[in-house]
């Protein structure tokens, strides 16, 4: 059987760096993935799925906005330590990856990796750490598509 990008996310919302697919499973937000411009947008399919796309289309509008959304736990003790670090970070604020694990007794690298794997970005907002000398990476990488949508997420916050 071959699943197509409609049966895999339930939402698709469109914003000005891309596309962001939403999956939902049961009463939980499963995953938030970056998707590029061509992939078209998708009305949501769920109740929750039409929830996770308001709330994303209400950040979009106002950088200020706090995502209230049930998320599915995943992840490694370490990885959710450090995601809850990411998202006490306000809106239009930086830290470092070196501020974040010192502050979680761990390794700037260590920090970056769990940065990379966020399951929801924007809801644990990744995009607000960045290098002690730059922007850093994002989602695991260190150029193109990701980092273009970093920038434009770092600038909509003013940071």
């Amino acid at each position: 059987m071959n699943v197509g990008l409609d049966d895999y996310y339930q939402a698709r919302v469109k914003a000005p760096f891309g596309v962001l697919g939403v999956r939902t499973e049961g009463e939980l937000v499963s995953e938030i993935v970056f998707l590029p411009k061509s992939v078209g947008a998708l009305a949501p399919q769920n109740p929750l799925a039409e929830k996770a796309a308001k709330q994303i289309a209400r950040y979009l509008a106002d950088p200020a906005f706090r995502f209230r959304l049930p998320l599915k736990v995943v992840g490694t003790a370490f990885q959710r330590r450090v995601w809850d670090a990411i998202s006490a970070i306000p809106s239009g604020s930086t830290l470092s990856y070196g501020a974040i694990a010192k502050a979680l007794r761990s390794g700037p690298r260590a920090v970056g990796q769990a940065c990379g794997a966020n399951w929801f970005p924007l809801v644990v907002p990744c995009h607000r750490v960045v290098a002690s000398g730059g922007i850093g990476g994002f989602a695991n990488r260190d150029e193109g598509f990701h980092l273009s949508i970093k920038r434009w997420l770092l600038e909509h916050e003013g940071a």
